[in-house]
């Protein structure tokens, strides 16, 4: 649950599992689409070589991609963005192709190595970023042998009526800030709506609707929101990633687990987000601010039978936080 790019979702896909990818993004969606849900096997790659090639080789048009993500703001250049508008305009009339969701997420991939920011899409460089001065070229996604699922939808809602599972891992948000808006040229170039936008970045109006706020994004709600999830998944173990700089402290954490059965909590030391790095700039684009720490510690939490628990942990003992035993 919560499978954003789904790279947590492949990997246990390529390791032979059975997975249900869950999200509540559109392009999540249509990652999951690509990676979890098409068996590479019932795929003719041959013809998806064909097609992608076939994509690449459309003249560009501008339209309202052009006009809002690279003229008006700064996305990609809009040499690029005139050839996304041609591709995403003639995916648009293949939205039952079983290609549709591989293709697409070509195009998101293909735009996402020719862009013009420091990862998230909350802004853009001031001056355009050595590669997106490159051609955007959509390549053969590498894609997945067996099947799988992919599903969109609230994870509080849906957690109860999904499964049973060997094992659910839950990868929440960590703060307030909304992946439907950092990275939310992705969601439109999917919906492909040209919706009503505002801010320098240009994000579409839903960014800020009531309705697209998630609980998970509200520090009053997200505890109980949390809970909820951990609770009503019907799966035999339950893995939850989460971070020492967030809402909830590990004690909270384990406490929230404790239901599922004996629980396990490891730390494993990691470099932080891009921005703790760049530091803080002014709107002229002056650094107005040092960097931060440069490291936090990433927390997974293992709940469930406590023999299948302490196997599972075994292998990354000096990871292990005692406190939680």
């Amino acid at each position: 649950m919560f499978s954003g790019t789904t790279r947590v979702a492949q990997a246990f896909k390529a390791r032979g599992a059975h997975v249900t990818a869950v999200d509540i993004t559109r392009y999540g969606e249509v990652l999951a689409g690509c990676y979890v849900a098409t068996d590479s096997d019932r795929v003719d790659m041959d013809h998806l070589a064909v097609e992608v090639d076939r994509l690449n080789g459309l003249a560009g048009h501008a339209g309202y991609f052009t006009e809002t993500f690279c003229r008006d703001a700064r996305y990609v250049q809009p040499f690029n963005g005139e050839r996304v508008d041609a591709i995403r305009d003639h995916l648009e009339g293949r939205r039952d192709d079983p290609l549709f969701p591989v293709l697409l997420s070509s195009l998101v991939e293909a735009a996402d190595r020719v862009d013009s920011t420091t990862g998230v899409q909350m802004a853009y460089l001031k001056n355009w970023a050595p590669r997106s001065h490159n051609r955007l070229e959509l390549r053969v996604p590498d894609l997945l042998q067996g099947p799988g699922t992919a599903v969109r939808g609230n994870a509080v809602d849906l957690a109860a009526g999904l499964g049973p599972f060997d094992l659910a891992y839950l990868d929440p948000p960590y703060n307030q800030h909304r992946y439907i808006a950092n990275y939310h040229v992705w969601e439109t170039l999917v919906a492909w709506d040209a919706p009503e936008h505002y801010g320098i970045a240009n994000k579409r109006v839903e960014c800020r609707e009531p309705h697209a706020s998630s609980p998970f994004n509200r520090k009053p709600l997200m505890p109980d929101a949390l809970r909820s999830v951990i609770a009503d998944v019907n799966a035999r173990i339950v893995v939850l990633s989460y971070n020492n700089e967030s809402w909830l402290g590990l004690d909270e954490l384990v406490d929230a687990c404790s239901g599922r059965g004996h629980v396990a909590a490891l730390a494993f030391e990691s470099g932080r987000y891009v921005g703790a790095t760049i530091g803080i700039h002014n709107s002229e684009g002056r650094r107005v601010g040092t960097p931060g720490h440069q490291r936090n510690l990433e927390y997974v939490l293992v709940a469930g039978p406590e023999k299948i628990v302490e196997h599972m942990v075994g292998p990354y003992g000096e990871a292990r936080v005692e406190q939680a035993a």
